[in-house]
């Protein structure tokens, strides 16, 4: 699987607008070479260099997704409407919906991972980052990665 952006390429600076410093709206995201046989896919963005990226204390989680559409492609910028069937986990902005970088210091890495699974997860509610990868352990058929950084000025 691969999955890219057109608004920042692997490792590179994720722009402002995308931050709490701009609109602080999803970035646009694209993906492809989904393996046959798959029931659903899960997103996760997060950021393994909180609260400082010289001295990590915990993986900061900005959205969670799952039980996206296979056929789904990819999700534009600012997505406000899931494709249909898609369920939002809780964040560590204790909210369901998209958050984006906003490091109190430092250049933290923002991992976009997406997962292709062989099943369609039951309904979890707000369920955190483990308990959605507690549902998709032994079902995961591939995945990807990209990761953007972000500095505040």
């Amino acid at each position: 699987m691969i999955l890219t952006s057109q608004a920042f390429k692997e490792g590179g600076q994720i722009p402002e607008q995308y931050t709490c410093d701009g609109m602080n709206v999803s970035p646009p995201l694209v993906w492809s070479g989904v393996p046959a046989g798959t029931k659903s896919l899960v997103l996760f963005i997060d950021d393994p260099d909180a609260p400082d990226p010289e001295h990590p204390k915990m993986d900061w989680t900005h959205w969670l997704l799952y039980n996206i559409p296979p056929e789904t492609t990819s999700l534009q910028e600012g997505t406000r409407h899931l494709p249909p069937g898609t369920r939002s986990g809780w964040t560590d902005f204790k909210l369901d919906q998209y958050r984006g970088p906003c490091p109190p210091v430092g250049n933290h890495r923002y991992f976009h991972r997406l997962y292709a699974l062989d099943i369609l997860l039951p309904d979890l509610g707000r369920a955190s980052k483990t308990e959605i990868e507690s549902a998709m352990k032994g079902h995961i058929l591939g995945n990807a990665e990209l990761v953007g950084k972000y500095r505040r000025r």
